[in-house]
């Protein structure tokens, strides 16, 4: 199984501000307050396309945001929503909160859509706020901040084929010549540091899976050269093409074939009893004749299926890439043996007050209390007032009270800080 990980910012939109308004018209000295509410912001969703099977495009696109809310008008007139932003994800994507380790989702079904961060909702006109004893509200409530969510996607996937191989064997080539995968191809060792998945399709119409691990070191099955790491990936493919580069010029490509070998079997017994194709590279070069020769003779002493070729010029990947298609028809499913996490989430009441320790300051907490003081103009006398009427009657100075507040503490709801009298 391979796991690709990534963390990326879900920012959804604010709600817009509602709007402070009276009516003017000829012919109505005192028209009574009309001001409209503001929109709510934009949603944050991930949605699955089963036409993605990577998450490289989050490793260029790390932040995601929806559209803020319009602002409300006069005569009522509500401000716009925001624009709710889809993001596509590929089917397997586990996400998870980044800041407190909460599974939130398995998204494995085309077209399942989740919401990951919800807009701000707007905020009310002045016209909302009319009573018997309040004529003309001369406030109307900011609008809400969008949530903003640090998330770790996770897409697990299950190579068909997984290539392994000395650093510098031609691992990467192969990939780019059996597939659409473009992983980086150059003349030094390491090139590929992390897995690369690509997807071939046979002559016969045969799709499966080829995954590029990264190159393997003597000493890999302790660790060294993140061996570990690079081992883990190959436990769970089907067949393993082993990758030997033919030419001579770095050491016996015999010896280099046996390197390999022994780091998997010394690894897991698992890895060592997987089918397994051993691959004659870089037949362009010359000089490989005789190497070739010797992997084929050694090939056909363990029984296993050799193949000789140059990935550079094409020669041979046609006939590798329908023996694979065909070989694979035969082989069982893999398994997908990893459970999705289970976990309950105690959603506290949204009414509910709850008052804590904070250094030398009083923390209240709470859905409502919360939002009312993050909606709240504080620079207006008017809108203040009314938000200290809505404490009183949620009893939050007795919450206060009751946990040793006395006056002249510092509370804090919210971005703010009062002070308790």
């Amino acid at each position: 199984m391979f796991v690709d990980v990534v963390t990326v910012t879900a920012r959804a939109g604010d709600g817009g501000r509602g709007a402070v308004s009276f009516r003017r018209e000829k012919y109505i000295p005192r028209g009574g307050p009309d001001g409209g509410d503001g929109g709510r912001g934009g949603h944050v969703y991930l949605e699955v396309d089963p036409a993605l099977n990577t998450l490289a495009p989050f490793r260029r696109r790390r932040h995601l945001i929806a559209g803020r809310g319009g602002h409300g008008q006069g005569s009522r007139k509500r401000g716009a929503d925001g624009h709710d932003l889809v993001v596509a994800v590929p089917p397997g994507t586990w996400v998870w909160d980044g800041e407190t380790g909460e599974f939130l989702a398995d998204l494995k079904d085309p077209g399942t859509r989740v919401r990951v961060a919800r807009g701000g909702r707007g905020g009310r006109g002045n016209a909302r706020f009319v009573t018997s004893t309040r004529r003309a509200p001369r406030f109307a409530e900011l609008g809400e901040p969008g949530e903003e969510k640090r998330l770790r996607l996770e897409l697990k996937i299950l190579a068909d084929v997984g290539l392994v191989g000395l650093p510098n064997a031609g691992k990467s080539t192969l990939l780019r010549a059996m597939s659409a995968a473009r992983p980086e191809v150059a003349s030094y060792p390491f090139t590929t540091l992390s897995p690369h998945l690509g997807v071939v399709e046979s002559g016969a119409g045969t799709r499966y899976t080829i995954a590029d691990i990264p190159g393997l070191i003597e000493g890999a099955h302790q660790g060294k050269g993140l061996g570990h790491q690079f081992l883990r990936h190959v436990e769970r493919c089907r067949i393993l093409l082993h990758l030997v580069d033919a030419t001579s010029t770095e050491g016996d490509p015999l010896h280099r074939f046996q390197v390999i070998e022994k780091e998997l079997a010394l690894y897991s017994a698992k890895i060592a009893e997987k089918p397994r194709w051993l691959v004659a590279t870089k037949l362009d070069l010359p000089g490989t004749g005789e190497g070739a020769r010797r992997l084929e003779e050694k090939a056909r002493q363990m029984g296993i299926p050799f193949f000789a070729l140059s990935a550079e010029k094409g020669q041979g990947i046609e006939q590798l890439r329908d023996a694979l298609g065909q070989a694979l028809e035969h082989l069982p499913a893999p398994l997908e043996d990893e459970e999705e996490p289970r976990v309950i989430r105690l959603r506290p009441d949204p009414r509910s007050i709850w008052v804590e320790r904070e250094g030398s300051a009083w923390r209240v907490r709470g859905e409502w209390i919360e939002r009312a003081a993050v909606m709240t103009d504080l620079e207006n006398p008017e809108a203040v007032a009314y938000l200290q009427r809505r404490m009183e009657r949620r009893k939050v100075e007795q919450h206060l009270r009751r946990a040793g507040a006395r006056n002249g503490d510092t509370v804090r709801i919210g971005p703010w800080e009062f002070i308790l009298e």
